[in-house]
């Protein structure tokens, strides 16, 4: 089991926050603790139990010399670090004054400077795109400018210096491509080659052309556009779509590479890519397999198609794989010398084509500075907290004050605990995995979701039916799915849009088993918040009732004959009486949350938290009062909260994992 653990008495012997900057720098991975807070009496018991998930995590990576240069993701400060090869070291590091992860980095022809473009959380009035000078690696690197989009997820550099960049942001405004020149610092829009589009996510330039990538990979569907290649002139700046008609269905273009006199050019959806010829673009080849990150070496053709690394070899026409073993989500790719080289969540790997064999240099071990990262999923029982991580799930072991790392491809976007055994619903594609403490296996996959259904929502436990409950989304497609796995059997149901073509399956819970399926719809018309009751072993509806939230449903739950509902952008709780299938309540969530929230049942109450505060709901009322003021959980994709048990509360306060006791108040609302 590919682990790391450190107790919090360990840490501290070290010399607290200065050992803990040792620790993570040394080893990108361990746990604190800081002292409880003192609590009045009556007021909730709050423990602090140190960082949830610590780990150097990461999103792009570019070969410049002998230096493999790696953006991280979810990390604050975001950084870039440098993997020196020959020596198996990192030798540098800069961080960014802005955004929360790097998904592209690019370097002019010289080698001199490396670009790095950030993913942000809003459009903030700071640089989204940096320039680091690679001669002064002690120098930071400076931002030089922000395009008028939110997100940059692939930056390009002409042979004259100018730099192109792609991404988008909201899905509800189609992306622009940007042109930046170094040498007067201006940030240009070159316009909106598709209004139907809702991210970029490739681009690439030649002196004569730059190439822009579009489709619909979020927020697809609902009449988005499907994948378009744009070439621009650079001289009048007027584009043509040229991807070809083979692909032409692609939901999205996703990567582009300028090669030896061709463009190799990545799209998904239809089981092809293309290698165009830049002399005359309606020339081209198609090769019979997905692909990203093209490379040349010769003959051959290098990209990644996950869960490995093929070749296409231009005179034979043969596809063959040259990394066979499943490293996980790979996030780069290039040539050193006669191999081929990419960056997987935790190692840089060094592929030998004709031998067909891999050396991984795990980057933990070579001094990736890590620290306290955002979080995904959250579960509690048997002793342990799991909190989800990007390519790891954190196990705390709350007696022994342990936490260790399980290698988990993906994101764990929600969990549940079952006698002993976590399930996490795992992102992107990965459908349901597990995990058995008691086996020492890391955790796989147990059930398949059905295509298109990449991103699992929520998960929950039905004890009538032995099932674990998940709710999923379509990024490009649009709507969700309802699954449910049975441990005893290993049978998978699943159903696609169970609910409508538009709304994703966001929350879900169940009761004598039924399952009940919250919906979100994220366009701009048709139902946005219908709770449908479903059985899960028919695999069929029962009823629907549409609560007539203004906004989708963020979470939901249980409690005796109750059903409560949370609605995003603080729309309000809605409760149903699932005898009467009536709305008996609608109120006002305002002072306590923002968008995203979850709901827990806990010692017979409802608890719910959102981006600012953990709150209660009173059972008779349904008047919602604050448990926790400011707690502001360091999550990437929404906040969770989870109980054990015994009926402690767990959650985030920053990015610390926090136990919570609120038994007297409990007490005191059910008298």
């Amino acid at each position: 089991m590919s682990t790391f653990a450190i107790n919090r008495r360990q840490l501290l012997q070290t010399g607290g926050i200065g050992g803990l900057a040792v620790a993570l720098s040394a080893m990108s991975s361990g746990a604190a603790q800081a002292a409880p807070g003192r609590q009045t009496t009556g007021a909730p018991q709050i423990t602090d139990l140190g960082p949830a998930v610590v780990q150097f995590s990461l999103m792009s990576s570019l070969l410049v010399g002998d230096t493999v240069y790696i953006g991280s993701r979810n990390l604050n400060p975001v950084r870039v670090i440098g993997y020196h090869l020959p020596t198996g070291t990192i030798t540098s590091r800069t961080d960014l004054g802005s955004g929360y992860s790097i998904q592209a980095l690019t370097a002019d022809s010289t080698g001199r400077y490396l670009y790095a473009g950030v993913l942000r959380d809003g459009i903030d009035g700071k640089p989204n795109l940096y320039r680091w000078d690679l001669s002064t690696p002690n120098v930071p690197a400076v931002g030089v400018g922000e395009t008028g989009d939110r997100d940059i997820r692939a930056l390009a550099v002409a042979p004259d210096g100018k730099v192109y960049l792609a991404g988008g942001g909201l899905t509800t405004n189609a992306p622009s491509l940007w042109e930046f020149d170094p040498a007067t610092n201006a940030m240009t829009s070159w316009g909106i080659p598709d209004p139907g589009a809702t991210i970029a996510q490739a681009v690439a330039a030649t002196a004569s052309h730059v190439y822009f990538g579009t489709g619909s990979t979020l927020g697809g569907g609902n009449g988005s556009s499907p994948g378009r290649l744009f070439a621009f002139d650079r001289t009048t700046k007027t584009s043509t779509n040229i991807l070809p008609a083979e692909v032409a269905t692609g939901v999205s273009v996703t990567s582009l590479s300028v090669l030896n006199g061709q463009l190799g050019v990545g799209v998904k959806g239809p089981g092809k890519s293309v290698l165009i010829n830049l002399a005359n673009h309606a020339q081209y080849t198609i090769i019979a397999k997905t692909g990203v990150m093209f490379r040349q070496l010769g003959n051959d053709v290098f990209f990644v198609k996950e869960p490995g690394v093929w070749s296409y070899n231009m005179v034979t026409k043969k596809i063959t794989q040259i990394l066979t073993e499943d490293v996980g989500a790979m996030w780069g790719l290039d040539v050193y010398g006669s191999k081929a080289l990419t960056v997987s969540s935790y190692d840089v790997i060094e592929i030998d084509p004709v031998a067909k064999t891999a050396v991984k240099h795990d980057l933990q071990q070579a001094g990736a500075p890590g620290g306290p990262q955002l979080c995904m999923g959250l579960a509690a029982g048997a002793g342990d907290v799991y909190v989800g991580g990007t390519g790891t799930i954190a196990r705390h072991q709350l007696a022994t004050e342990q936490v260790s790392y399980l290698r988990a491809t993906g994101e764990a976007k929600d969990a549940v605990m079952v006698g002993g055994v976590l399930y996490t619903g795992q992102y992107n594609s990965r459908g349901i995995y597990a995990y058995d403490p008691a086996t020492g296996q890391l955790p796989y996959q147990v059930a398949a979701l059905p295509a298109g259904q990449n991103r699992p929502l929520d998960v929950c436990w039905d004890a009538v039916n032995g099932l674990v409950i998940a709710g999923a989304q379509n990024d490009t497609g649009g709507g969700g799915c309802f699954a449910a796995y049975k441990p005893s059997t290993t049978q998978v149901i699943t159903k696609v849009n169970p609910i409508d073509a538009l709304q994703m399956v966001r929350a879900v819970a169940t009761k004598d088993g039924v399952a009940y399926l919250g919906g979100d719809n994220i366009y701009a018309t048709g139902p946005r918040s219908t709770v449908v009751a479903w059985d899960p072993v028919a695999n069929q509806e029962l009823w629907r009732l549409d609560p007539g939230q203004p906004q989708g449903i963020a979470a939901m739950a249980i409690h005796g004959k109750f059903l409560y509902g949370m609605s995003r952008k603080a729309a309000g709780l809605f409760v149903i009486d699932l005898d009467t299938r009536q709305v008996v309540h609608r109120g006002d969530l305002s002072a306590v949350c923002t968008d995203f929230g979850a709901l827990q049942v806990s010692r017979g109450i409802v608890y719910g938290v959102s981006d600012t505060t953990v709150f209660r709901i009173d059972p008779i009322t349904f008047a919602a009062s604050v448990v926790v003021a400011d707690i502001n959980g360091g999550w990437y994709s929404g906040p969770h909260i989870t109980a054990d048990e015994d009926g402690l509360l767990y959650t985030l306060r920053g990015p610390n994992l926090v136990r919570i006791d609120d038994q007297q108040t409990m007490q005191t609302m059910r008298r």
